[in-house]
């Protein structure tokens, strides 16, 4: 008798495990989760006007002596852009060299926290193919040693910028 109650049971929970039709029949709710949209950049190297570096503001310390770069973008908080909106990455410098151009310094820009990418040529990028929403740039002098090169306040600069459809 004890045994055919538990061959009893077994059957029991197997046909249990086993009912109905929909793959999702015992869960209370399905959502489904599109993917976040894909941002691939396009990035286009123009031709700079290579200004040579002058401080924007007095409230910044700096030596004028040493390498200085300036970022040539936008100091509000949050800029605003619409639609595939070009995003131009320009930049101006006193007292350094580029690699590409004879010397020993380099331009690290990094967007969004991702791999960062180098400019050994002064000049201007252009860049397109921005999704909604909060981007960041972070332009970086790098000295000889691989190291970003500090001149006071100056030489390593963020800008946030917001993109909307």
């Amino acid at each position: 008798m004890k045994t055919f109650k538990t061959l009893l049971l077994m059957i029991a929970l197997v046909s249990f495990g086993c009912s109905g039709n929909s793959e999702n029949a015992h869960t209370t709710a399905t959502t489904v989760v599109p993917a976040p949209e894909r941002q691939v950049l396009k990035i286009q190297a123009l031709p700079s006007k290579k200004l040579p570096a002058k401080p924007d503001d007095p409230k910044k310390q700096v030596d004028l002596t040493k390498p200085l770069m300036i970022f040539n973008f936008t100091h509000d908080k949050d800029a605003l852009f619409r639609g595939d909106s070009p995003v131009y990455i320009d930049f101006s410098l006193a007292n350094a060299q580029l690699k590409g151009d004879g010397g020993e310094f380099r331009v690290r820009y990094i967007i969004d926290d991702e791999d960062m990418r180098w400019i050994d040529r002064w000049e201007m990028l252009e860049i397109t193919g921005w999704t909604k929403g909060n981007h960041t740039i972070r332009l970086e002098l790098i000295g000889p040693d691989g190291w970003p090169y500090r001149n006071g306040d100056y030489n390593i600069e963020t800008r946030t910028i917001n993109f909307v459809k």
